[in-house]
């Protein structure tokens, strides 16, 4: 029988077969798809999206590709101007419901335009004359007591409207590696994303503004439109990016905000203001493409599905 030998002091177990062993062995090409794939499971919420194939092949088969597949994201997603229209919709029949209230005052005035216009018209123009009058009378002020909606409402149209030809802007894009998300519902406020672009250039909220006249930039910095700053709209467009950054929670990947501007000439064609970048929206496309690639197209992918996951339609 062999001699017993005292217990090693670093290992306090009681015999030799209850020590722990360590076992060295070549990783196969099995084990070494097989842990890739399990590190890809574990890192779906870190910052890089993964790259690796999570199927194992056989060991006696070819060795895996670790070469990222194509992106297969929705060049496009949402319905550009599907909030706004609805928002029109919705002050529309508000303010019908309240011109229906007045209706028989109104129909009272135009009976009574009608009316005395036909006695002036008897007694200048003659009888035969004094009911074409008094018809003519009634017509134009039925016509000018019609329902109309206000110009705060009509301005919901004009911005659906504006959304829309921003989309188509946009469209042109999408063979240059660009995804565009329209009409997203921002987490936590009532306000809403016009455009969330993702692409080469980075991650941009874009705003579409359809305005009149022109725009001017004060001696202090203040962009103007007509007489009315413009201040509280590049506020809400910083939240907005803000916001949408927070959603993605990827720090290193900061959503830059942009005003893009249908209808009235911006000075200079683009400028910015209070950290927003204003262009008019013929431009947009041209500014985007001349911004330095920063994300390649399959980190693009998987931003566009993140958000995918983590915003809503905004109607």
């Amino acid at each position: 029988m062999p001699a017993s030998t005292s217990p090693d002091p670093r290992f306090p177990w009681e015999d030799d077969e209850e020590r722990p062993g360590l076992s060295i062995r070549p990783l196969s090409h099995a084990d070494l798809a097989a842990l890739l794939a399990h590190w890809d499971h574990d890192d779906a919420d870190e910052e890089e999206p993964p790259h690796r194939q999570a199927a194992a092949p056989p060991s006696s088969g070819p060795q895996p590709s670790l070469r990222p597949p194509a992106s297969s994201a929705p060049a496009t997603v949402g319905r550009p101007g599907t909030s706004a229209m609805a928002e029109y919709r919705r002050r529309c029949d508000t303010e019908l419901a309240a011109w229906t209230r007045t209706l028989p005052p109104r129909l009272a005035a135009t009976l009574a335009a009608g009316a005395a216009a036909w006695l002036l018209g008897r007694g200048l123009l003659g009888m035969p004359l004094g009911p074409l009058v008094g018809l003519a009378a009634a017509a134009v002020a039925g016509w000018r007591l019609r329902f109309r909606p206000s110009a705060d409402t009509l301005a919901w149209r004009h911005g659906a409207h504006g959304e829309r030809r921003t989309a188509r802007l946009l469209d042109r894009l999408t063979p240059h590696g660009w995804v565009a998300l329209h009409d997203l519902a921002v987490p936590g406020s009532r306000a809403n994303l016009d455009h969330l672009l993702i692409g080469p250039g980075g991650v941009f909220v874009v705003d579409s503004k359809q305005y009149s006249g022109r725009l001017q930039l004060g001696a202090d910095g203040t962009l103007w439109h007509g007489r009315y700053p413009l201040t509280l709209t590049l506020r809400a467009v910083r939240f907005e990016a803000d916001r949408a950054t927070a959603v993605l929670g990827m720090p290193a990947v900061e959503a830059v905000p942009i005003v893009a501007v249908h209808g009235a000439p911006v000075p200079w064609g683009s400028l910015q203001v209070d950290a927003v970048t204003v262009v008019a929206a013929g431009q947009l496309t041209d500014l985007l493409r001349a911004r330095p690639a920063v994300l390649h197209a399959h980190k693009v992918a998987w931003i566009a599905q993140r958000a995918r996951q983590r915003f809503r339609p905004a109607a």
